[in-house]
């Protein structure tokens, strides 16, 4: 009885439209809410408190919101000499009891902060938005990095894969979320209704998307797959609106051509590799006739590298001549392929971001095109070029393991070969 009389004082004082009004009316300033919220108030009002601080932080400028994470991060720091202390004696003494405390000490205050003002509906979706804000303020303002580390593991648990629902969009979903598909697309700008009807409604396309319980409306990422007989060279033919649709069971291939991250608040919390196994997954279900899983990817630091290499003995004549649009198709290639296979960061991964994602996840690189994506963009960033990567379900786990542990670059033996064979170009001499 007294239980059940507990929880219902509970709700009223949750939904009470009275304690919305109180903190409507709530006099402090943003700081004094935040202290408030993490005092025992917060542990009685909490709800409350941070329904104000949201309200309160979407009125903020500019400026004020630069204050407000300033704030944070120095009001809601550790303490290091404490948390120095504690380790010292913990590592004399391990007992459960020091551990304990140094946990408490060792965990910054404002994660705590984060989780109490995450309690409101749809507080999850204002904080991704605030850590755009924060990531907007990083450069000028690197001190706040510790802030942007506190929001990194926090969104990271609340946003593991056990939360994660995948859903297949499709023609019939609602209109709302297709719009963000539509302004989402990162790769492959999609014109308008027409064109993303193209890549949802054939039988032989599909397109998936994780969302989150917190964030129904809001696609976190999405993939587009066309289904094909062979694996494709060009995207403009994958695109086409005048190919012939293939029904889906003659289908021999799954293409993965388009992958867009949709929230810039959750940067750097990879969802990418989660997404295309359960897509491989998915697909293996329902068309076990599909034997080979590729993608058709950009390549895009390519022609930033070869701007770098118009001066080196061997590959400049070359280089200059891709960068011009002289240069033959398989010249292209093999620039492509030595790119992919030999340039590397000062850790030895691959310079490009879109080869470290898929050759982390366990694939291969499979075969270079050119002539591949001739849009304006495909021009600047790969001189047209663009790649397959293979996800070979009998190799994933070893590539992946041998890039983690050696930065191995998994390839065939075309793209192995393209990286050394000479090239056809056949370039002027000065003054010839």
């Amino acid at each position: 009885m007294q239980r059940n009389r507990f929880l219902g004082d509970l709700l009223s004082q949750l939904f009470d439209p009275r304690s919305l009004m109180r903190g409507k009316n709530d006099t402090r300033d943003i700081y004094a809410l935040c202290h408030a919220l993490m005092s025992a108030e917060g542990e009685v009002s909490g709800l409350g408190l941070a329904s104000t601080i949201l309200a309160r932080y979407a009125a903020l400028n500019s400026a004020e919101k630069t204050a407000f994470f300033m704030f944070l991060n120095s009001e809601f720091d550790i303490d290091a000499e404490k948390t120095a202390d504690l380790a010292t004696q913990y590592a004399a003494a391990p007992t459960a009891e020091l551990f304990g405390s140094l946990c408490v000490a060792a965990e910054p205050k404002r994660q705590e902060f984060l989780r109490r003002l995450n309690q409101p509906f749809g507080a999850t979706t204002v904080l991704v938005s605030m850590r755009v804000d924060l990531l907007e303020r990083l450069k000028e303002h690197p001190d706040l990095a510790r802030t942007n580390l506190d929001f990194v593991h926090l969104l990271r648990s609340w946003f593991n894969r056990g939360f994660l629902v995948l859903r297949q969009i499709n023609w019939d979903t609602p209109a709302r979320i297709l719009d963000k598909i539509i302004a989402y697309e990162a790769v492959h700008e999609i014109s308008d209704l027409d064109d993303l009807r193209r890549r949802l409604y054939p039988p032989d396309r599909r397109c998936f998307a994780f969302f989150h319980p917190a964030m129904p409306d809001e696609p976190l990422i999405f993939v587009e797959v066309a289904l094909t007989k062979e694996v494709p060279s060009s995207i403009d033919d994958v695109l086409s609106d005048q190919r012939t649709p293939l029904e889906a069971d003659q289908a021999k291939v799954a293409v993965f051509y388009s992958i867009s991250n949709c929230q810039k608040g959750l940067s750097g919390i990879s969802f990418g590799n989660l997404l295309i196994k359960q897509v491989v997954a998915e697909l293996s279900l329902v068309c076990p006739q599909i034997d080979a899983f590729v993608t058709l990817s950009p390549i895009p630091g390519l022609n930033g590298w070869i701007e770098g290499q118009t001066d080196d003995p061997q590959l400049g004549p070359i280089a200059t001549a891709v960068l011009k649009g002289a240069a033959e198709p398989q010249d292209v290639r093999a620039m492509a392929a030595r790119y992919l296979m030999l340039a590397k960061r000062s850790d030895g991964r691959p310079l490009d971001p879109v080869a470290r994602f898929h050759l982390g996840n366990g694939a291969e690189v499979h075969d270079v095109h050119a002539q591949a994506d001739m849009s304006a963009n495909g021009k600047k960033q790969s001189s047209g070029a663009m790649v397959n990567y293979l996800y070979n379900l009998k190799q994933t786990e070893r590539n992946h393991g041998e890039f983690a542990m050696k930065s191995t670059v998994a390839a065939s033996r075309v793209v192995n070969a393209l990286s050394t064979t000479a090239f056809v170009t056949k370039i002027k001499e000065p003054g010839s």
